[in-house]
């Protein structure tokens, strides 16, 4: 591919790898390091004068660090007369903070959103963002990719008994992602109803649909201290449920979410490699990882040639 330049940022250097096999490209050269100081200096090693460039950079690890890596890395880029600047963001920093749901709350994916334009970021491709509404926090264009097809493809590989399944969404919000799952698949779905006292802490659970005598699959977009999905997964058997399953976009797994998931009542959690898994795979068998590269990898080559992205709405990449 001519005038494309591929960076990786320090947050997912192995997803990095296998976008630019998939395009058969080699990683642009960067030096990222830090001063003494703590302050981030990043050297980029070639030329990108008129070059269509991406950043890969996932908002995890050291979550800061990392934003700020890639902030300085889309500004680098740009200030070196790069025709186009792409930030590849497979999970958005901040994304939770995206409503003023308390007093005084920040908003904090609105501000992430304006670094970014400020940064001199000229698109953005980004996964499964918490609330798609975070689009319009944007001025830029905002292509928001989808795991599904990628999960419904590992459903029916990996479930024998998927047509006897039921698609639960572990709250209310998630109903709608839940939905399109069950209708894809043709199969019924339920919704688990949960009261809130305060952050990362969940109370009272009320289960709404059957799950007796089924496979049930738990999918979400996100789990972080994996609370709500091991809670959840207790309702579900106790309500009758055979197996279960949980299916995440982004595996944060932060403070005690191994330790819940390797003695919560999974048959198997399984994320997408927007997030590095590899050492928690090690800690917990449960756990097992979907590779969505080819996914990036196609918007980005369809971005680059100008073709739509839509496509990949509904159908995962051969």
């Amino acid at each position: 591919m001519p005038n494309i330049v591929l960076f990786s940022g320090s947050s997912h250097h192995d997803l990095s790898q296998r976008v630019a096999d998939r395009l058969g490209l080699e990683l642009g050269k960067v030096v990222t390091k830090k001063f003494s100081n703590q302050e981030t200096s990043v050297e980029i090693g070639e030329s990108v004068r008129g070059e269509d460039v991406y950043i890969i950079q996932s908002g995890c690890g050291e979550i800061n660090d990392n934003l700020m890596e890639l902030l300085i890395m889309i500004n680098a880029c740009k200030i070196a007369s790069s025709s186009r600047v792409t930030a590849v963001i497979p999970c958005f920093p901040y994304a939770r903070q995206d409503k003023k749901d308390k007093s005084r709350a920040p908003i904090s994916a609105k501000l992430v959103a304006n670094m970014l334009s400020v940064a001199g970021a000229d698109h953005i491709i980004t996964m499964d963002l918490h609330a798609s509404q975070i689009q319009g926090f944007f001025d830029i264009p905002v292509d928001n990719l989808y795991a599904e097809p990628a999960v419904l493809q590992w459903i029916k590989e990996n479930i024998l008994e998927w047509k006897n399944c039921i698609i639960v969404s572990p709250d209310a919000g998630g109903a709608k992602r839940v939905t399109s799952i069950a209708d894809r698949l043709n199969v019924e779905f339920a919704l688990i109803h949960k009261e809130r006292k305060k952050a990362n802490e969940v109370d009272r659970m009320v289960l709404v649909g059957d799950v007796k005598d089924r496979v049930a699959i738990l999918v979400d977009d996100m789990a972080d201290t994996c609370g709500t999905i091991c809670h959840a997964a207790d309702k579900l058997v106790s309500a009758g449920a055979t197996k279960v399953y949980a299916i995440l976009t982004h595996g944060i797994f932060s403070g005690p979410a191994i330790s819940r998931i390797n003695n919560a009542a999974f048959e198997a959690v399984v994320v997408t490699n927007t997030i590095p898994q590899e050492e928690k795979m090690k800690h917990c068998p449960k756990i097992q990882f979907i590779d969505i590269s080819m996914i990036l990898a196609e918007a980005i080559r369809r971005t680059h040639n100008g073709e739509s992205v839509s496509y990949l709405f509904s159908h995962v990449p051969l």
